[in-house]
């Protein structure tokens, strides 16, 4: 097994080399994250809906030592990544991040929410620094206000269900 530092500068260069085939192998490879992830956590998050997801990713916050937050309101789970620990491996090394390598996480978070039966809207903020946030709703409407407030101040990079 090879430590994280090195796995998720390997995972960086298997983004860029997918990616510079420029025919969509990359967000193939995402989506096929996507669906391993269904075995992970898919039934959790259908069974035990938002509850569920902070149960998910309160266990990645400590596995991964993450510097996030997580939020749990009626109607919405909210996740805040103050600093990625993946990004930040990539961004401090010289081989140089993959530009598409922060859509990795809402490539396998949002299909699998809309399988669950929910409705997320990713934002990734600032491609360069590694900080994000997604929310995850119950209602497709309360997702859709999200999405219209965040592409409002952000106006890109901004995803959605």
């Amino acid at each position: 097994m090879i430590p994280s530092d090195h796995f998720v500068k390997f995972y960086n260069e298997v983004f860029k080399f997918l990616d510079s085939r420029n025919s969509g192998e990359l967000e193939k490879y995402y989506s096929l994250v996507s669906r391993n992830q269904e075995f992970h956590c898919l039934e959790l998050f259908r069974t035990k809906g938002l509850q569920g997801m902070y149960e998910y990713w309160e266990h990645i916050r400590i596995e991964e030592n993450c510097d996030m937050e997580l939020f749990l309101e009626p109607g919405c789970f909210h996740c805040k990544m103050a600093v990625c620990p993946s990004l930040s491996k990539i961004t401090d090394n010289d081989g140089g991040a993959c530009l598409k390598y922060c859509d990795h996480c809402p490539g396998w978070i949002l299909p699998l929410m809309t399988k669950a039966g929910f409705f997320a809207v990713y934002n990734i903020i600032d491609r360069k620094k590694p900080v994000c946030e997604f929310f995850v709703y119950e209602k497709q409407t309360e997702a859709q206000k999200k999405l219209a407030e965040l592409l409002a101040v952000y106006s890109k990079d901004v995803i959605k269900w």
